[in-house]
């Protein structure tokens, strides 16, 4: 995922803004990115991701969603329909990491 690219698709919030608010609050917990950034508080869809950016922030990792922008839309859009997750943040970066094929 670029930097540029939103993680709340609601609310419009990027990456970028994610891994700054990150750098320059270091918050302890994830749900502090919620509340200043509004991001997770729509249709929920990005709060494991959202956690997942900030286990990364808090282990020292490069902030970053390793899925295109396009599967994650694709897996909110079916995620609003029925409910269900078809995609786990932490899974698709661990297959992101050392994987330079395309989606």
């Amino acid at each position: 995922m670029d930097q540029d690219d939103h993680v709340c698709l609601c609310y419009r919030v990027s990456l970028r803004k994610i891994q700054t608010y990150l750098n320059r609050e270091d918050p302890p917990v994830a749900s502090l990115i919620s509340e200043c950034l509004d991001a997770g508080t729509g249709c929920g869809w990005c709060v494991p991701f959202l956690k997942h950016l900030h286990d990364q922030h808090t282990k020292g990792k490069p902030v970053d969603l390793s899925i295109s922008p396009e599967a994650y839309m694709k897996s909110r859009v079916e995620f609003k329909a029925t409910g269900e997750r078809t995609i786990n943040p932490a899974e698709e970066t661990q297959r992101g990491e050392g994987d330079s094929s395309d989606d």
